[in-house]
């Protein structure tokens, strides 16, 4: 059975990941600064200490482990952008150099494949309408999208024939928050049902489950294919308007919806490259059955 090991596997998506694996026969370790509760997951995860600290010594995290996802990021709860709160030196010395001292380390391990979980935010304001493609020049305007950026730069530097890498610039993830937590959607929902005023925004998503179906075809896909790679993992371009509209049909709730975001201007993301791959994301049905779920 092959050994997975998830950094921030504990976190929102980091959950998603190890649940997948599992669940894909699978044996997964967690790694972070606190195991988790009992029942957390659905199956029995082994936990292992581990830290974004670019003076640690870890090499002892990836003893007998195979493939390497590194889904832990450290910022201010709640916000990856603006997440450097009042300390951006400090922010980037845990998510860059940090996140450089795991890939490096996971390589010296032998550690046979790392997937790296990226963000959108990489490729900053791009034009507008313009299809994000990953080829693309990334020209990031948040520190979290430069952190991001830099640390997929110095993992494609790392790859070779013994250590295969590939990065995925994942957008919006929605879905269930896990045990004892809440979604990110949550708060939205609550304004609307008690009748306050709805922001209206336009974004694209993609379900977390989703998510980690593109972490696992990067450790199964041929390593020509995805090895120093980037790829994009999105699903759909939708708005507030939308997302309630759904809510309302759900709940029967009377309140009036967020007017319909304009979309023309906005960047969609282009999934071809992935999708060669085999991989093919749920779609609006997938977000309605969440949203009823979640309701």
């Amino acid at each position: 059975m092959t050994r997975v090991l998830v950094s921030g596997g504990t976190g929102y998506v980091g959950r998603f990941i190890v649940e997948h694996l599992l669940a894909k026969g699978y044996k997964v370790s967690v790694g972070g600064r606190t195991a988790p509760e009992s029942g957390f997951f659905s199956k029995e995860v082994a936990f292992v200490p581990l830290r974004l600290d670019p003076d640690a010594d870890e090499i002892e995290a990836f003893d007998h482990v195979y493939y390497f996802v590194h889904a832990a990021f450290d910022h201010v709860p709640g916000k990856y952008r603006g997440g450097e709160g009042d300390d951006p030196q400090g922010f980037q010395r845990a998510n860059l150099d940090g996140t450089v001292r795991l890939f490096e380390t996971a390589r010296d391990a032998g550690v046979r494949r790392c997937v790296f979980l990226s963000s959108r935010a990489a490729y900053g304001p791009q034009p507008p309408g313009a299809l994000l493609k990953e080829d693309m020049p990334g020209k990031p305007g948040t520190l979290y999208g430069d952190v991001k950026l830099q640390a997929e730069r110095s993992l494609r530097s790392l790859c070779g024939h013994g250590f295969v890498t590939a990065s995925l610039r994942a957008t919006g993830i929605y879905g269930p928050g896990g045990p004892g937590r809440r979604h990110k959607w949550a708060e939205l929902f609550e304004d609307y049902l008690a009748g306050r005023q709805i922001a209206v925004r336009a974004g694209t998503e993609v379900h977390g489950d989703d998510v980690a179906r593109a972490v696992r075809l990067m450790l199964e896909s041929d390593p020509v294919r995805v090895n120093g790679e980037i790829f994009n993992v999105s699903d759909f371009l939708t708005d507030t308007h939308e997302i309630m509209s759904i809510l309302q049909r759900a709940t029967g709730c009377p309140h009036p919806l967020p007017a319909a975001a304009g979309k023309a201007g906005y960047n969609a993301m282009d999934t071809c490259k992935i999708e060669a791959l085999g991989w093919k994301p749920g779609g609006m049905e997938r977000l309605k059955q969440t949203i009823r779920h979640l309701a």
